[in-house]
């Protein structure tokens, strides 16, 4: 097992998934690179909200709030992805391809400096390790959608 920095590995993977988008943009027509980065950054999500994001809030309640500000950017991204996937070529799919860049610069370092170095701190050695397995061979779950996206959530204004 893996017994580098956890917060190293979560930034490797922010990495990947900004080279994945930059790689589409740079290349326009091949929906498979964008379809790649697409499942990447749901999957990264994923293991954000259902692993990470509620070991943090149980190890450091202080982390509550930035963790429901990363909740809400979560959602404003999945509508990005979701409509990358309907438009993903063309003006429409390099003007949503920006935003998303945009968007990912932002949260990505908010979760960089604040969050991912608690979880270095903070999380048992068996939570890393749990997480770090996911990011070796975990996989989204099919039809999951981020918390503050699900219809339940987004209309009750939470």
């Amino acid at each position: 097992m893996e017994t580098g920095s956890l917060a190293a590995a979560l930034e490797r993977e922010h990495q990947e998934i900004d080279a994945g988008i930059a790689a589409f943009s740079a290349s326009p027509g091949d929906p498979r690179l964008l379809a790649r980065a697409i499942l990447a950054l749901r999957r990264h999500i994923y293991l954000e909200e259902e692993l990470l994001f509620p070991l943090l809030g149980e190890a450091e309640p202080a982390l509550r709030a930035p963790v429901l500000v990363m909740l809400r950017e979560h959602a404003q991204i999945w509508a990005v992805l979701d409509a990358l996937e309907r438009e993903p070529g063309g003006g429409a799919g390099r003007a949503l391809c920006r935003q998303l860049a945009s968007q990912l610069l932002h949260h990505n370092m908010k979760e960089e400096r604040v969050l991912y170095p608690r979880a270095d701190d903070v999380l048992p050695q068996a939570a890393a390790g749990r997480l770090r397995a996911f990011l070796s061979t975990g996989e989204l779950l099919e039809g999951w959608v981020c918390v503050k996206a699900r219809p339940e959530t987004r209309d009750a204004g939470r």
